[in-house]
C-alpha cells in the first residue's frame, strides 16, 4: 500500500494560485481601481492616436506611377492624381483598374499605419481579448 496523507482540515491560501497572486491566494484579488485607471489611460491614448492619424497620410500608386493616391490614417482618400498619359479613351477600363489598385494599396497602407500606431497606444494589448474592442474604425485585428 502506498503512503497516505493524514486527513485534516483543508488549508486555504496555499498552492499555485497563491503564489501567482490569483484571487483566493495570498496575493489577493487584482486591484480593480488600478485596472480601471489603466483602461482609461489606454482609452485616452487611443483617442489621441486616432486624432493624430487624421493628419497623417500615406501614398500609393499603380501603373508605374501613372495613378497615385493619398489616404489619411483614418482611411479617407484625399487625393487622386492621374498622369495624362494614362488616359486612353479607347481603354478606360485599364485606367479604372489602375485607380482601383492604387486606392486599395493606399487603404492597406493606411490600415497598416493605424494598426501600428494603435498597437503602441494600447501597449500591444489584444483588444479582441477584452470583449472585441479591436473593432475601432480603421483598425483591423
Amino acid at each position: 500500500m502506498g503512503a497516505r496523507r493524514a486527513s485534516g482540515p483543508k488549508q486555504r491560501g496555499g498552492g499555485k494560485a497563491a503564489r501567482a497572486g490569483l484571487p483566493g491566494g495570498r496575493g489577493g484579488a487584482p486591484n480593480v481601481a488600478q485596472m480601471m485607471a489603466q483602461v482609461q489611460r489606454m482609452q485616452q491614448d487611443m483617442e489621441a492616436t486616432q486624432e493624430q492619424l487624421k493628419h497623417e497620410t500615406v501614398s500609393a500608386s499603380a501603373g508605374g506611377g501613372m495613378v497615385s493616391v493619398q489616404v489619411t490614417g483614418d482611411l479617407r482618400v484625399t487625393a487622386v492624381t492621374i498622369d495624362p498619359q494614362a488616359v486612353d479613351p479607347e481603354d478606360v477600363e485599364m485606367l479604372a483598374d489602375m485607380v482601383l489598385a492604387a486606392v486599395n494599396e493606399g487603404l492597406r497602407a493606411a490600415q497598416d499605419l493605424a494598426a501600428g500606431r494603435m498597437g503602441g497606444a494600447t501597449g500591444d494589448v489584444d483588444l479582441d481579448a477584452l470583449g472585441g474592442l479591436g473593432g475601432l474604425p480603421g483598425l483591423q485585428t
